[in-house]
């Protein structure tokens, strides 16, 4: 018999042959685990938990098409059974789509588990309606221009979307879809003080590329499977969107890597080398490293006073982040301080200033974590904190930063070297050398690649005009930019990294 309505729900039922006392808790979780009195380390003995939120369905099972010829089956006269598919985790942040089938000895209390357990997933807001963008193989038109229409009849009939693809389609996807949305709220998106609107919409992403940098810094994996179930229960995860403007022009938005120097020479060089395939960015990356270019320049930026972490604190961003709540409470209070005038504004907030010869300048939302590295650019880099980490890689030998580069793939401080520095900011503008010396229009001296001749300079490190910068694998020519950091300005199907648990025991 089951015990139910108001308290929890409670019943022996058979699992895998086996009698287990099955519970669904006020709380909200069914567990399942030994009949009370079973002997410890008995079949049946370990019991598991679930969380109503990761239960994707439960249905009736047909019984007669199932075999219970064992004896212990021989007790029902007429067995009634039904299916729960749920998450099972696995390892290394994977989720594995599971299935327990209770078996019930009657048919009134069957279908009290299935009425109570779809009332309660009814309660949940889940996917229905999805709009799936897939990355084409051939050339797509120019950038966003392919994302508006259906971006429009996504928000009309209040569809969600999903990108099939990498990095770049979903940079696509994002674009289209941040786009719209300011265009619809009256959002001047080429003025860099805008306070930008966040779209209603949720994008979810199936990795399907070669980086899968977003998947694996927001999920903790590039497992297709992983990703499809975190839509299927609907989890909602707020991110940051970094503005990249030149002279009053938006370039592009960035969740991910914005990097001038090594990383912008390795993807401006991989371009044109696209006929081979994925070994290009191996290719342009040892060519870039033997080259080892530094160029020089201005940084300016304002420090993320109202973030409660700090990038080498060691405490990397997980799921229900504390520093990304508390962070965007912080910021909120700032905003509206400001809004009334009860402390100062943006004009006379107190920017910092550093100038020098850079091998690279990378900014992060995130840890930039994938496959290769496995911790990121920035271990302890938050999606949602309203700010990004600088990354400033000064002149040095081709000895030490190949050590750097080195320590992106193992455990040891990356930042740990007397030619790196790394600030937590939530604006930040850039400058060369070459523009500030020429005073040159800005476009034409971002295409241009100058080498001077390396006699005041040692023999390690070439000064060279200029680079490009890689705003998530895209190429940006403009030396000079600004770039500024908007608080969880979209939302995906994501969780956030769990923290590392044993794998769930129930198959």
């Amino acid at each position: 018999g089951g015990d139910g309505a108001a308290g929890p729900l409670r019943s022996v039922l058979w699992v895998k042959q086996q009698r287990c006392a099955v519970s669904l808790e006020p709380a909200r979780r069914c567990c399942a685990g030994a009949e009370p009195g079973a002997r410890a380390g008995a079949p049946g003995a370990d019991a598991c938990s679930v969380p109503v939120s990761e239960i994707i369905a439960v249905e009736e099972t047909d019984v007669h098409g199932k075999h219970h010829s064992s004896g212990k089956w021989q007790k029902m006269e007429k067995p009634y059974a039904f299916t729960v598919h749920c998450v099972k985790r696995a390892r290394r942040h994977r989720w594995k789509w599971a299935q327990v089938t209770f078996w019930c000895p009657e048919e009134q209390l069957c279908h009290l588990w299935l009425q109570t357990l779809r009332e309660m997933l009814e309660k949940l807001t889940r996917p229905y309606h999805l709009g799936t963008f897939q990355e084409p193989r051939s050339q797509t038109p120019a950038k966003g221009q392919a994302l508006r229409l259906p971006l429009r009849k996504l928000e009309t009939l209040g569809l969600l979307i999903v990108c099939v693809g990498g990095d770049g389609m979903f940079s696509e996807v994002l674009h289209g879809l941040i786009g719209r949305t300011q265009r619809s709220a009256g959002v001047d998106q080429n003025h860099p003080r805008a306070v930008l609107v966040p779209s209603s919409l949720r994008i979810g992403i199936i990795p399907a590329g070669s980086t899968d940098c977003v998947c694996y810094s927001t999920v903790g994996t590039s497992d297709a499977e992983t990703s499809a179930l975190h839509i299927v229960v609907g989890d909602s995860l707020a991110m940051d969107v970094s503005s990249v403007h030149h002279n009053s022009t938006l370039l592009r938005y960035s969740v991910s890597l914005l990097g001038y120097g090594f990383y912008g020479d390795i993807i401006k060089d991989s371009e044109k080398k696209r006929w081979l395939g994925l070994a290009r960015y191996d290719f342009s990356g040892l060519k870039t490293f033997l080259s080892h270019h530094c160029y020089e320049g201005t940084v300016s930026f304002l420090p993320a006073q109202h973030t409660v972490g700090s990038p080498r604190d060691g405490k990397p961003c997980r799921a229900g982040c504390f520093v990304c709540r508390q962070s965007r409470q912080q910021l909120e209070d700032e905003q509206k301080k400001a809004l009334y005038g009860l402390e100062a504004a943006e004009d006379v907030e107190e920017w910092q200033v550093v100038c020098g010869k850079f091998l690279a300048i990378n900014a992060t939302n995130m840890s930039c974590a994938c496959r290769r590295s496995p911790r990121g650019l920035s271990p302890a880099a938050h999606l949602g904190d309203g700010s990004s980490d600088l990354i400033l890689i000064r002149k040095c030998s081709r000895f030490n930063f190949l050590r750097f580069l080195i320590r992106h793939t193992n455990q040891q401080d990356q930042f740990d070297f007397t030619f790196v520095e790394v600030y937590r900011v939530k604006k930040f503008q850039f400058t060369s050398k070459h523009v500030e010396d020429e005073d040159s229009d800005l476009k034409e001296g971002g295409k241009k690649r100058f080498g001077h001749i390396c006699s005041g300079h040692p023999s390690c490190c070439c000064a060279v005009s200029s680079s490009s910068w890689n705003c998530d694998g895209e190429v940006l020519h403009s030396p000079a930019i600004e770039v500024r950091v908007h608080c969880q300005l979209v939302r995906l199907f994501a969780r956030g990294i769990e923290e590392t648990a044993k794998p769930d025991s129930h198959s």
